[in-house]
């Protein structure tokens, strides 16, 4: 074989993996388009149960094709405080089985099927050009990503088909051959899956070597695959350990919890595989023979055999380690102790950090901010509240809270500003869009809100050094008429956090009646300033004060109806 066959062989492989790669890519980001909303209510149900968490975990992984999709953004939502890691310890189980459908799709790639496949390729793209429904589009890249998936594995196999008996073949079979050793096997199963960041695409190379007319399995057969498909499976936590660097402890922990899920039972697996040198000519083969047909193409047994394994090996770890979840989070605990220092209170001030990682799922992103500006919203009425009160008891020293309060309020609106601004580069469903759009109008309100308290607390700087002087009827008027601005605030935070569009006729009916209390108000207010009753400096503290208690209700009910 000389150099320059070498080199093509070689450029055939990577070109056959970086279109598998893009086609598994694309496949991930429009099956979670498709399933827009979906992942978001599942991985919301942080269920107690065990079971439930495995069951999230590997319905998520299917609809995301990829089990890294899922425990990154588990990460992400342990690091955010929403789920805790009982319950992302059981996901991520569940992460692991969903992931092994990939290897039964690959395993059957090397029949008959393929060039049904290859034909989807370019359906696909005449659906996703001609469509005007944005559903169909999504449909559309699916099916050309499934089309890629097997042009990237027909291009792999194409460089690694020798002759029987050619020189190339007993070139490049003798070489895998004299890789015999378990522990290196499994090292270069961890290494390759590392480097690549998908378990995947290794189970790809291999079960494409095994599909092959005459197979070239690394350790001329045995159980050489198997000790692979087991290092993938360590190599995988890479990018979750990745991606909890600089997050909270509690998010290193999940990272750590799926790599020592994924080691020990690499370890037990290594174990029985080294004790059972033929367990794979013996079990695995008596499922599937080696020279079987599938869908018109024989030979497919030995890819059919790794895949069975690499279900079992996941199936059978979660079995074993799902009653010792809290054996995981105590060891996890230990592992990565928790530092003060790590802690960053001005981001926690009003809701937790506002995590990337979450963003692998923009529908889950967003979600994700809909609920924290929730608590940005009450902590505005919060401010307001504590202000309007401060305004009562004639409180001059409150104006420093109030301030301090609109501080973490500007700041938590940076951070959720510029979270949005990163959900935006994603790509996005049209309904994601308008979220998008109509969050960044609520954020407005939000900070409307506590630039109103701060109003209020400069009318009550002037209510003191001016010694002015409201009667009892004003103040129990204007009291009355903050009660139903209240109460305005409670429907509305019901009907923004649930979308309850049901609400909004209450938000509207109790909105008119404060606008009614305002005009009522300050006709009063003109009606006692002509007949001599009130003094002529209350009215610009008077009708400011009113005024800007109106405009927080209508602040309070745009959030409501940024629903709609």
């Amino acid at each position: 074989m000389s150099a320059w066959d070498i080199v093509k062989i070689i450029m055939q492989i990577l070109g056959g993996m970086g279109t598998f790669l893009v086609g598994m890519k694309m496949l991930s980001d429009n099956m979670t388009r498709l399933a827009h909303g979906k992942l978001e209510k599942m991985l919301n149900k942080t269920a107690k149960s065990r079971f439930a968490g495995v069951g999230i975990g590997t319905v998520v992984t299917i609809m995301g094709q990829s089990s890294a999709f899922t425990t990154v953004m588990v990460v992400g939502l342990v690091n955010a405080g929403i789920m805790t890691l009982f319950q992302a310890t059981a996901i991520i189980m569940g992460a692991n089985i969903g992931t092994t459908l990939n290897a039964w799709v690959i395993a059957l790639g090397g029949s008959e099927l393929t060039m049904f496949f290859f034909g989807l390729a370019a359906a696909g793209v005449f659906i996703t050009m001609f469509s005007k429904h944005e559903k169909m589009r999504s449909i559309g890249n699916v099916v050309t990503a499934f089309g890629l998936i097997f042009v990237g594995l027909k291009f792999m196999s194409g460089a690694l088909t020798f002759e029987e008996g050619s020189s190339a073949f007993e070139a490049v079979s003798g070489l895998l051959q004299t890789i015999r050793d378990p522990l290196l096997l499994l090292l270069i199963g961890i290494v390759i899956t590392a480097l690549v960041q998908s378990s995947t695409a290794v189970n790809a190379i291999i079960l494409t070597m095994a599909s092959l007319p005459v197979p070239i399995l690394i350790g001329g057969g045995g159980n050489a695959a198997l000790y692979i498909i087991i290092g993938s499976n360590i190599g995988t936590c890479v990018t979750a350990l990745i991606s909890s660097l600089g997050a909270n402890p509690n998010a290193k922990r999940a990272a750590v919890i799926h790599f020592l899920f994924n080691f020990l039972g690499a370890v037990i697996f290594m174990i029985v595989l080294m004790c059972w040198p033929d367990f794979a000519d013996t079990v695995l083969a008596s499922l599937f023979p080696a020279d079987m047909a599938v869908f018109g193409k024989t030979g497919l047994g030995l890819a059919l055999q790794i895949a069975t394994f690499h279900t079992l090996f996941n199936i059978i770890n979660t079995l074993l380690f799902l009653p010792f979840i809290k054996g995981f989070v105590w060891l996890a605990e230990h592992l990565v102790p928790s530092r003060k220092e790590e802690k960053t209170p001005r981001e926690n001030v009003i809701f937790g950090p506002l995590d990337e990682r979450i963003m692998r799922s923009p529908s889950v992103a967003l979600g994700y901010l809909y609920q924290q500006s929730g608590k940005m919203f009450s902590y505005a009425m919060d401010t307001l509240d504590f202000s309007f009160h401060a305004f009562l008891s004639k409180d001059v020293a409150s104006a420093d809270k109030v301030a301090e309060h609109n501080r973490e309020l500007a700041e938590a609106n940076k951070l959720a500003v510029s979270y949005l601004v990163k959900i935006s580069t994603a790509s996005l469903v049209t309904e994601d869009e308008n979220t998008v759009s109509k969050m960044h109008y609520v954020l407005n309100d939000i900070m409307r809100i506590g630039e109103l308290a701060d109003n209020v607390a400069k009318y009550t700087h002037h209510y003191v050094e001016d010694e002015l002087i409201f009667s009892d009827e004003f103040l129990e008027m204007i009291g009355a008429m903050y009660e139903k601005i209240k109460r305005l605030y409670v429907l509305s935070l019901a009907a923004f956090l649930y979308r309850d569009g049901e609400r909004l006729s209450e938000v509207d009916v109790l909105e008119d009646e404060i606008d009614r209390d305002r005009r009522d108000l300050v006709e009063r207010h003109i009606k006692r300033l002509n007949e001599g009753k009130c003094q002529p400096q209350n009215s610009g503290v008077f009708i400011n004060l009113v005024g800007n208690l109106e405009r927080a209700a209508d602040h309070i009910t745009y959030i409501a109806h940024s629903i709609d």
